[in-house]
């Protein structure tokens, strides 16, 4: 494209020095050196956003243009939002208002998030606010120029991107705390990968500047060269110094927050439907379920009957972040509830239903089938990324790479995200050196993404993080094979086959009828389990009679999500009824498996 004599160019967000001299035909030495003159020291693979990018193109004589989003892709990132956001779809444009923040904390170890979160409350303490803190809800808000924070007092991208594993996201902007005396680490670029990949705005807070050794200038070059270009320099995120330890410089903070706030979309409905996201819960050996509820749409009132998970029950009374009794809870508002039936698990959907009785039929539903966070995350293999994109639920191949030394990674790295097959790219979310650990297991979880290792391997915990989150952790010793595996992937060539498990056999022992629902086979499990969502081979000395799905699994006159060995139980199938004493009930499952 031309403008005015001059050639457009299409360029997106951020990316790399060398995509940049694709783009304009020029040598990435020449790119490097126009950085240079203009103050950015970058190398061939460093990510520069749309700004330092325009002006090298302006250099070399064309003119930058934003890369518009094609509306498919527009139609993926609003698939991804948490399901409380596309909620919001739902509700009149006209009603949506803005409603305070939600910040949560993440950074390095030791540089300071509790501290600066400590600091936070008390200067809210020390202005004046009544009541004092009595007790510990997982969250709290400050004001600020008569506007409202919720800060998320859980500090640490783990609890962050555990709720984003669940299908919630909590926090709206996250504050990223680096020291001034200490700079960019691993877990800075660990956190800010979660943060990225969570699609939140970031606020870079460079705390312990009042320390004799303390470098800013430094470390605003280190976070330059990760995409965090400080708007001093003409970049697009705030870094505002403080010291959490002597208490300065937080309402800068605050003031920064706020700022971004006003140029996002934090939007909601006070008077729309109730739903939210559980902080935690515990019991109280006193109070009995504690839970903190953080309201995101809608206005909660005490009497109103909540379902949080697989946990009901009508809301007897609410207390604020400083314990004092309140009616009803806006939006933002982090509330302790009593009256839940059980303690909910942080991250857990919450709304509101009409009736008790609906509540106990959509908890029994749940007992029975996956959550619709568990359902809506199933861990996608590498094998089912093709499969997946042609059904038009991904759009990229999203990659968590972990290598043993930095002189394996960059390679890997280079190679990978010049992989690409039609309109379907690699995301690599994060990228570090050392074992595959928890942290990258849960980053996958929340991201579907996949774990790539290069002569490395998972720890004990992570291996078995992965396998509750089945998340695909892939482990090489050749960096061919790994990028020809990925790009199999991409391809498609990569063809998953069904493996049949067998999870228990029970004997067919008296069959009853039923009326209007047939014969069910009374029956005791002899090995393994017998499960719900299985199916079920009727075997007939050396005849198989049938194979199907269960219809129903009782166990005295109780429905059952498993029978284990040893138990009797009542055995229903879809489709089937012929039953008769001594037959055997063969339960397996169905997986999709790569091919060895």
């Amino acid at each position: 494209m031309s403008e005015n004599g001059q050639t457009l160019i299409e360029i997106p967000a951020s990316l790399t020095v060398r995509e940049l001299a694709d783009r304009i035909e020029a040598s990435p030495i020449d790119v490097i050196k126009q950085l240079m003159a203009n103050g950015v020291m970058a190398n061939i693979n460093q990510q520069i956003d749309f700004d330092t990018a325009a002006i090298v193109i302006a250099e070399f004589g064309f003119e930058a243009l934003p890369l518009k989003a094609p509306e498919a892709e527009a139609g993926a990132e609003l698939a991804e939002l948490p399901h409380w956001r596309r909620m919001l779809g739902n509700e009149d444009p006209g009603s949506l208002v803005t409603r305070p923040p939600v910040v949560t904390i993440l950074g390095h170890v030791d540089h300071g998030k509790t501290t600066l979160l400590d600091a936070i409350r008390q200067t809210e303490v020390a202005a004046g606010e009544a009541g004092g803190i009595t007790q510990h809800i997982g969250a709290y808000q400050v004001s600020h120029n008569d506007r409202s924070i919720t800060f998320l007092d859980t500090p640490g991208h783990a609890a962050f991107t555990a709720m984003r594993a669940r299908g919630a996201q909590g926090a709206d902007i996250a504050v990223l705390v680096v020291a001034a005396d200490d700079g960019v680490m691993p877990q800075t670029r660990e956190a800010l990968a979660h943060a990225r990949a969570a699609r939140v705005p970031v606020v870079v807070a460079l705390n312990k500047i009042d320390r004799q050794n303390a470098n800013p200038e430094k470390v605003k070059k280190d976070l330059a060269d990760l995409g965090l270009v400080p708007d001093e320099w003409e970049g697009n995120t705030m870094v505002v110094p403080v010291s959490a330890k002597q208490a300065t410089g937080i309402d800068d903070l605050l003031e920064a927050i706020l700022m971004v706030a006003d140029s996002t979309e934090i939007r909601s409905n006070p008077n729309g439907k109730v739903l939210g996201t559980v902080i935690e819960g515990q019991l109280d050996k006193a109070k009995g379920v504690l839970a903190t509820l953080l309201v995101q749409n809608g206005t909660l009132r005490v009497g109103e009957i909540v379902i949080a998970g697989e946990a009901y029950g009508k809301v007897k009374a609410m207390f604020d972040h400083l314990g004092n009794p309140i009616r009803q809870a806006p939006p933002s508002t982090p509330a302790s509830v009593l009256g839940l039936s059980d303690v909910p698990h942080a991250g857990d959907l919450f709304y509101v239903v009409d009736t008790e009785r609906e509540a106990k039929a959509l908890v029994k539903e749940r007992h029975e089938q996956p959550t619709p966070a568990a359902a809506a995350r199933p861990g996608l293999t590498l094998e089912q990324i093709f499969e997946a994109f042609q059904a038009g639920a991904a759009k990229e191949l999203r990659l968590v790479v972990k290598a043993d030394v930095q002189g394996s990674l960059e390679p890997i790295i280079t190679s990978l995200k010049g992989l690409s097959v039609g309109d379907i790219g690699i995301n690599v979310l994060h990228w570090a050196t050392g074992n595959i650990g928890e942290d990258d297991v849960m980053l996958a979880a929340a991201s579907e993404a996949i774990v790539i290792g290069f002569n490395v391997t998972p720890d004990l915990a992570a291996k078995r993080l992965a396998e509750t989150r089945r998340v695909d952790i892939r482990v090489y010793d050749v960096i061919y094979r790994l990028t020809e595996d990925i790009e199999k992937a991409l391809k498609g060539m990569l063809e998953p086959v069904k493996r049949t498990t067998e999870i228990g056999r029970a004997e067919v022992l008296q069959v009853f009828r039923i009326p209007k629902i047939g014969n069910i086979a009374g029956s005791r499990v002899t090995s393994g389990e017998l499960r719900r969502n299985a199916k079920v081979r009727v075997v007939r000395g050396d005849e198989v009679l049938h194979e199907g799905s269960i219809s129903s699994l009782k166990h005295e006159k109780d429905d059952a999500r498993e029978v284990r060995e040893g138990f009797e139980c009542g055995v229903g199938l879809k489709g089937f009824d012929a039953f008769e004493p001594g037959d055997t009930l063969v339960a397996f499952i169905e997986e999709m498996v790569a091919v060895e």
